[in-house]
């Protein structure tokens, strides 16, 4: 990736999409009072140095799969064959080798367990040549982070933020998009009014046990998404063979059911925060509440979650330095009293964030060292 350094613009621009990833330039550049093609120049240019990506994820929890935090500690000779090896795969994210050497983390989503008459990943991964031992825990509930870091929305002001996120008009006929090289101005009406509200991370009603019925059409929506959230209209509609208003409908009623939300991908570095760390917390249920909506409200914290396994906790954390990661631990985690113990860990790297790997680093690295993954 060539040398990026954002400024206010940039930052404004990062917030805007986080907000929504497929607001159109022509909206932004109103908020922000820069002309539209100064944005799209300013966004072409940081995806072109891959720097920033929008992305469609989906809620597994509301497709009925489960997402686990697996960390595997293995040969040190392992480490990176590995890391690529899982980076390949369609249902792996946020893999990132720990410092140290021997250990990797990542996230895999997988169907609920049952006897499908295949060997379950794990026990593949197990199996895979290098690896010691494998460590899962299931995200029960996201309690921090859902909606995007805290630490790259801070550049908008509330008014400009409720010009980007206006209450959603009545349905319209489409009209000409005001800049024909902007596909996400062909898009307004499947934007959220406003963000979504982060669910009670203890409510036993969550909206996101009911699980909708995808159609093929909406699973390959869904793929192309996730390589480019900004997809123009006609590029979906090609991929799903339906129309394009067919399309912009489905997206909205994916986003308003929660199946389908985005996120920017870019690298915490040019925020500032070149640290990352992992955090296991050990926490009794009577402290859970509080804990996690203690969370919810750290700066530090990039994701959060209710989980399975020794500890009941896992949270991502960025900060400016190592000293600002010891403050954070000894400070504010320490206020919480429900917390009984903390393991931390530091990222090396990033091999692959939320979505799937952009097309110039699949074709790089496939020419990674080869080895056995485990199958999909």
């Amino acid at each position: 990736m060539e040398s990026v350094t954002l400024d206010a613009l940039d930052r404004r621009l990062i917030h805007a999409l986080q907000l929504d990833g497929r607001l159109p330039f022509s909206r932004i550049a109103a908020a922000v009072g820069v002309p539209e093609r100064t944005v799209a120049r300013r966004y072409h240019r940081l995806r072109s140095r891959l720097a920033l990506r929008v992305v469609g994820l989906v809620d597994g929890r509301r497709t009925g799969m489960l997402d686990w935090i697996v960390r595997v500690r293995c040969a040190p000779e392992a480490v990176e064959t590995l890391a690529v090896l899982l980076a390949r795969r369609d249902d792996t994210s946020w893999i990132a080798p720990l410092v140290g050497g021997t250990e990797l983390t990542c996230m895999i989503r997988t169907p609920p367990p049952g006897d499908d008459g295949r060997r379950p990943f794990f026990e593949q991964l197990a199996r895979t040549a290098g690896v010691r031992e494998v460590g899962a825990a299931c995200v029960l509930r996201p309690v921090a982070g859902v909606g995007g870091w805290a630490g790259r929305m801070d550049a908008l002001g509330e008014a400009e933020q409720r010009l980007l996120l206006p209450p959603r008009p009545a349905p319209a006929a489409p009209t000409t998009p005001s800049d024909p090289t902007d596909p996400a101005d062909q898009t307004d009406q499947t934007a959220p009014a406003a963000p979504a509200a982060p669910a009670d991370p203890t409510d036993p009603t969550d909206p996101a046990d009911v699980v909708p019925v995808l159609s093929p059409a909406d699973s390959a929506l869904l793929r192309a998404l996730s390589q480019d959230g900004r997809a123009d209209l006609g590029r979906l509609a090609a991929a799903t063979g339906s129309s394009e208003s067919t399309v912009r409908r489905r997206i909205g009623q994916l986003r308003d059911s929660g199946v389908l939300a985005f996120e920017v991908e870019i690298d915490p570095a040019l925020f500032g925060y070149p640290i990352e760390a992992l955090l296991w917390l050990d926490v009794p249920p009577a402290g859970l509440r509080a804990v996690a909506e203690a969370l919810a409200g750290h700066q530090q914290v990039a994701f959060a979650a209710l989980t399975t396994g020794p500890s009941s906790v896992f949270v991502m954390v960025e900060c400016r330095s190592v000293s600002g990661l010891h403050a954070y631990v000894t400070d504010e985690l320490a206020a919480l009293h429900h917390i009984t113990r903390i393991e931390s860990a530091m990222t090396q790297r990033r091999t692959k964030r939320a979505g799937p790997l952009p097309a110039p680093l699949a074709e790089k690295r496939a020419g990674a060292p080869s080895g056995r993954a485990p199958a999909q």
